[in-house]
């Protein structure tokens, strides 16, 4: 598939190359903002123990969450990056710490965010001190992840609330979760993970893309007969909009399916979303998207860091495979430029998150414009894979 180098594009690649990142100081800042979130963390859990992570803030205050919560796993995960980074042992208690909080969540069925939740702070446990209780910790999530998929649809299914609305809905968000399977099939040799996580990529290529690449957010199955009975949204603008995470996890996904599968129909998919979403022309010049895409509001709606940290850490990995790679690591650097300059919460505001004015659920009007864990969470690992720090095994 050919990449056409627009020149809102070419002006993006040339000003990533007049600007460097500096990781150093970046990973000092956001050490200590961690540190003082930590603090908040622990003082919050005083009156509520139940509650393990830090989500966001709400109303100006910090909002923490349950384990059951689809973003338990990234607040800890961080805490990974930090030992990933500097191999300070501090870091490494922590995060030993902050991860046995999300452990009973291997056994959850009910959701299909066990990729966030496990593979997020079990994987890089796993990865960096092969303590061979995380690995069995993936591998049941691998297997919990599985009862949600539906052979004659051939997709995992998303969610089980709101019965009123879908029959069988599968978010585009849930390509992020096949990483576990992925890596579940590896340790096990068990190709039921492997084969349920093809399949599922395979019918999201289908069903949740349209000619230009952008993704609907939710496709609703019909499993008597596996066809398709509608193509939704829930937190982008409109039906037919184009949602910046969900493109974002778009990205992200497929990119790691051809990690794992060296299918050259996922290098495809991966190049052709990144096509879209870097010659989009409602995104602003320092390259970080407004929510949504195709919001008429546009300028005067917020922006999502979230989504431009997921779509840098992606860059990178999707440049090792493709070859439009120098195109993709000048985006990526000019997007975690940015982030690292404007987006990043002065020390002490925001209970420590390390990024500002990202956009969870704009139609719901819940957490516009506010730092979210998972933005950070991206963002360090961005930061690790520009500086050449961060490898998969």
């Amino acid at each position: 598939m050919k990449f056409k180098i627009t020149t809102a594009l070419l002006l993006t690649v040339l000003g990533a190359q007049a600007q460097k990142v500096d990781v150093p100081t970046s990973f000092k800042n956001a050490a200590i903002q961690t540190g003082i979130l930590i603090k908040n963390v622990d003082s919050a859990r005083k009156e509520k123990p139940n509650f393990v992570s830090p989500r966001t803030v709400e109303n100006g205050k910090l909002k923490m969450v349950v384990s059951r919560d689809w973003t338990s796993g990234f607040f800890p995960g961080e805490l990974w990056y930090f030992y990933e980074y500097n191999k300070d042992s501090k870091w490494l208690e922590l995060a030993k710490k902050y991860t046995e909080d999300i452990k009973k969540e291997q056994f959850t069925t009910t959701t299909h965010d066990l990729g966030f939740m496990i593979y997020c702070p079990f994987g890089a446990g796993y990865r960096l001190t092969k303590d061979t209780a995380y690995r069995s910790v993936i591998v049941q999530a691998a297997k919990s992840l599985s009862t949600r998929f539906n052979a004659k649809a051939g997709v995992i299914r998303s969610w089980d609330h709101s019965g009123t609305k879908w029959k069988y809905p599968v978010i585009i968000d849930n390509m992020m979760n096949l990483e576990l399977l992925f890596e579940a099939s590896k340790f096990t040799g068990d190709s039921s993970f492997y084969k349920i996580a093809v399949t599922h990529a395979n019918n999201t290529i289908k069903n949740h893309y349209r000619p230009d690449f952008s993704s609907f957010h939710v496709v609703d199955y019909d499993t008597e007969n596996g066809g398709v009975l509608q193509k939704t949204t829930a937190q982008g603008y409109a039906n037919e909009s184009s949602w910046a995470r969900g493109q974002a996890w778009g990205l992200y996904g497929f990119t790691l399916c051809y990690r794992y599968t060296k299918n050259p129909v996922y290098l495809a998919q991966a190049d052709a979303i990144a096509k879209y979403i870097l010659n989009n022309k409602s995104t602003p010049a320092d390259g970080i998207p407004y929510w949504d895409y195709n919001d008429p509001q546009i300028p005067n709606v917020s922006r999502d860091a979230s989504a431009a940290a997921i779509t840098a850490s992606a860059l990178y990995e999707l440049a090792k495979y493709s070859k439009n790679a120098k195109t993709y690591k000048a985006a990526a650097d000019k997007i975690l430029y940015s982030l690292s300059t404007a987006y990043t919460s002065k020390i002490g505001d925001n209970y420590g998150f390390i990024l500002e004015h990202s956009t969870g659920h704009r139609p719901n009007n819940s957490e516009i414009d506010v730092p979210i864990n998972y933005a950070d969470y991206y963002y360090l690992e961005a930061l690790l894979r520009y500086d050449g720090k961060f490898n998969f095994k």
